[in-house]
């Protein structure tokens, strides 16, 4: 699985899934956006996405890649964009983007990007067999 930090890549690639204001509480000494918090922020968009794709409960069960591009401020609106990279028998695995508009306009860049995997789960929190809605089962 590769990152894409390719900076001519300039436009978002999948589905606005989240969108959210960065506030001061959420930074760190230097007074930049803490990355766990944008990995939090994240990891909420994909499974959102997740839980719609496979129709119903997920877990998350790995990061498999992220990549800090450039820091999210104070004020700066996060848009996670997703989209379904890979679905198997029980899990499924989200890419994702983060990006930041700056003073709330439409100035945007990109400033995380990864792919994190979630686990179906059956409504006793077993993991189960993932049936899609394209699917002829």
């Amino acid at each position: 699985m590769s990152v894409d930090t390719d900076p001519s890549h300039t436009e978002p690639q999948g589905t606005l899934t989240i969108r959210t204001l960065a506030m001061p509480a959420d930074t760190n000494p230097a007074g930049d956006i803490f990355g766990g918090w944008v990995l939090s922020q994240m990891d909420i968009a994909g499974s959102i996405h997740a839980v719609e794709a496979v129709m119903g409960r997920v877990a998350t069960v790995a990061v498999e890649a992220m990549t800090f591009i450039a820091p999210v401020k104070v004020g700066d609106v996060l848009c996670i964009y997703t989209r379904v990279e890979r679905i198997g028998n029980t899990s499924i695995t989200i890419a994702m983007e983060a990006w930041a508009r700056r003073n709330r306009l439409s100035d945007r860049v990109k400033v995380t990007e990864g792919h994190f995997v979630y686990v179906a789960l059956d409504e006793n929190g077993n993991k189960r067999k993932i049936a899609t809605r394209n699917s002829t089962d």
